[in-house]
């Protein structure tokens, strides 16, 4: 039985815009970050902390390029967008999320708020994802975001970093430690719970 489909193992690079490449370096970044603070709590070497947090300002300056490159190629895509989304999700949701539990965010109501976070960020991108050609009112440009970008989390990533330079990590955590009904509270991962919330408000950001 023959088929008419060719044999075209890299078809779907061949679609791949200039700006796709810088987005797939935002997701490697953000993935690198991952790696990199599971690599601090193994061995507890403040280093990797800043390996992670500097990884994902790399993330940050792809992210930026992509759009710029997209917008002065005037070559954009929904293959691109999905792609930005869900790296977006990499860098800027899972990584700060894990860079907080790896600096010592490890209660289940830390743990909680992590996940918080994460959901918040997944459903803003979701929401700009069916809204974006809405809120462009045709002219294929938005002009402004419903609740905070989540590439915003990079100021929670500049706390952290900060706080690993100057020791307050783990049991030392800025705020210290609460216990409720024997579990156990960071007060500074509640940081996490004001970012996810302002990503799902309805807030106006105007896009620069």
């Amino acid at each position: 039985m023959t088929t008419n489909t060719p044999n075209k193992p890299f078809s779907m690079i061949r679609e791949f815009h200039l700006a796709d490449w810088f987005t797939l370096a935002n997701a490697a970044c953000g993935t690198g970050a991952l790696f990199s603070i599971m690599t601090h709590i193994e061995l507890h070497d403040v280093r990797h902390v800043y390996y992670a947090c500097g990884l994902v300002l790399a993330a940050l300056i792809f992210d930026v390029l992509d759009g710029r490159i997209a917008r002065w190629r005037q070559k954009t895509s929904i293959l691109g967008q999905e792609l930005d989304s869900l790296a977006d999700v990499i860098s800027f949701g899972v990584a700060p999320a894990i860079i907080g539990y790896g600096c010592g965010m490890q209660g289940l109501y830390d743990r909680l708020v992590l996940v918080f976070f994460v959901a918040c960020g997944v459903s803003r991108l979701a929401r700009y994802n069916v809204t974006a050609e809405t809120l462009s009112q045709g002219t294929g440009k938005v002009k402004y975001f419903e609740g905070t970008p989540i590439p915003t989390s990079i100021l929670l990533i500049f706390i952290l970093a900060l706080a690993a330079w100057s020791g307050a990590i783990h049991q030392d955590l800025w705020f210290g430690v609460i216990t409720l009904a024997g579990f156990k509270l960071h007060p500074l991962v509640l940081m996490f719970a004001i970012s996810g919330s302002l990503m799902i408000s309805r807030f106006h950001i105007p896009k620069l």
